[in-house]
């Protein structure tokens, strides 16, 4: 299969089953979302892959990322259709599995009493994008949710992307105490 087909020259493109969309669509803006997030874990992940101390946490986006293209796909699929192409949001047990992550990974680190900055590390400041990418796929498919109110499943998958983000700050918490990063405080700048 060859990688461009010109049939998305005129603004348009293919859900799965051949479903045409304006590539201006919420749906499309809500996958394309969630596949720049997948992006930006891959180039963390790149970033993180033979590091001394972080093979857990590479390990760990790799697993995320392949939660993200299954809700991708379903995203690119009409609801019709989500149970013929077997696609399906993350479960609720993954969004518990990334509870108890963080809550492990809370109780290694010392307690936050102020706002940090996203900053300290280039691996830190990175899983800080991917957090911010993660609150924007969140928000996207709120208002999806909102027009499509019938596709009961977006729920799941809005909680899923809720916890991400919340895991990806303790994720970049993690990296920087690994790192021996100190955490910089907001509105003390002496301190970086």
């Amino acid at each position: 299969m060859g990688v461009y087909t010109r049939s998305g020259d005129s603004g348009q493109t293919s859900l799965l089953g051949g479903k045409r969309l304006s590539k201006a669509s919420l749906r499309i803006d809500s996958y394309g979302t969630v596949d720049e997030l997948n992006a930006v874990l891959g180039s963390l992940a790149d970033q993180l892959a033979g590091s001394e101390g972080l093979i857990e946490l590479h390990a760990a986006l790799i697993r995320e990322m392949n939660a993200l293209f299954s809700l991708g796909s379903f995203l690119a699929t009409p609801i019709d259709l989500v149970e013929t192409y077997k696609t399906f949001p993350p479960s609720s047990q993954q969004v518990n599995s990334l509870e108890k992550e963080i809550d492990g990974w809370e109780g290694t680190l010392p307690p936050l009493k102020n706002f940090i900055l996203p900053t300290g590390h280039s691996f830190v400041s990175s899983a800080h994008i991917a957090r911010t990418v993660a609150r924007r796929a969140e928000r996207n498919l709120v208002h999806l949710s909102d027009v499509e109110p019938e596709v009961a499943e977006l729920k799941d998958a809005i909680t899923y992307l809720n916890r991400l983000s919340d895991w990806l700050f303790v994720f970049a918490r993690m990296v920087g105490s690994k790192l021996g990063v100190k955490e910089v405080i907001w509105g003390q700048p002496d301190n970086a």
